[in-house]
């Protein structure tokens, strides 16, 4: 069956609208799906209409409302706090009973939660766990996804397809990874703010008026992203490239390598990972 076939004999149901909510829906009708094969669990009803004047898609007030369509290929993607997920998913529970079999593809995209709880709260193993970051709200995001061995192939390639619907998917072949997924990808959007923020903040304490030094920096950093991503060298390589031996590069970069600006990038990510994992332990201690 072809991807465009595939796509036609799906129905996905998204709980919850917000921000990451909206953009894969916004995503997945720019790439082919139709707007009467959506619909949004919202119980916020100025959130749900706006959805639906934006989209067209179907707005349902509340979870025991879910009526799944047994001639699709249901999808329940799970777009809600990690904090509401084992609240939620219970109730979820007692529809994916009446489902018929094997039941919906559960798709997360709360932080934190492991498949072995997702499936417990939800007594259901069609599941995978996706960790996307903010540029999916214009389409330029990447997601980290994984599953076990209760999803198939074509359950894997329906998930890649909703996510890629908003930038780019890679799958990982174990779970601890997704906590390296997150520090890396996940809240990657936050170091690379940051670093723009200390760029345009320097280039203020050099004398540049604010829109110039913020348009110098983020310009370099959009070009500079698109120049290493247009070449098949390391990034270490094309750095060198740059870097003539007592230039002003070199400088830089020499007052970079005495404040071990790598080694605390390394601590700052793994700082991340281990949070991720610890927030998975809390989570899971849910019953």
């Amino acid at each position: 069956m072809s991807t465009h076939q595939t796509n036609q004999n799906a129905h996905i149901t998204f709980i919850g609208g917000g921000n990451m909510g909206r953009a894969l829906i916004s995503g997945l009708l720019a790439n082919g799906f139709e707007a009467n094969q959506l619909s949004v669990v919202e119980a916020n009803a100025s959130t749900g209409l706006q959805l639906h004047q934006d989209f067209g898609v179907q707005i349902i007030g509340a979870l025991d409302q879910i009526a799944f369509n047994f001639t699709k290929n249901n999808v329940v993607v799970m777009a809600i706090k990690p904090q509401d997920f084992n609240t939620v998913a219970k109730s979820l529970s007692t529809k994916l009973k009446h489902a018929t079999a094997p039941g919906p593809l559960i798709l997360s995209i709360a932080a934190g939660i492991r498949l072995k709880d997702m499936s417990r709260w939800l007594d259901h193993e069609r599941c995978v766990r996706a960790m996307p970051n903010t540029p999916a709200l214009i389409g330029k995001g990447i997601t980290g996804l994984f599953a076990d061995a209760a999803v198939n192939t074509a359950d894997r390639a329906l998930a890649e397809t909703i996510c890629n619907a908003v930038g780019q998917a890679v799958w990982v072949n174990k779970e601890k990874l997704m906590d390296a997924v997150t520090a890396v990808s996940g809240s990657g959007p936050a170091y690379v703010f940051a670093f723009l923020e200390a760029m345009q903040s320097s280039g203020e304490k050099l004398g540049l008026d604010a829109a110039t030094a913020r348009k110098l920096a983020y310009a370099t950093l959009e070009g500079a992203t698109q120049l290493a991503h247009n070449s098949d060298e390391h990034a270490g390589v094309l750095r060198e490239r740059v870097t003539s031996k007592g230039g002003t590069t070199a400088a830089a970069l020499d007052m970079l390598k005495q404040l071990d600006w790598h080694g605390a990038l390394e601590k700052a990510i793994d700082a991340a990972s281990q949070r991720g994992k610890a927030m998975g332990d809390e989570l899971g201690k849910t019953k």
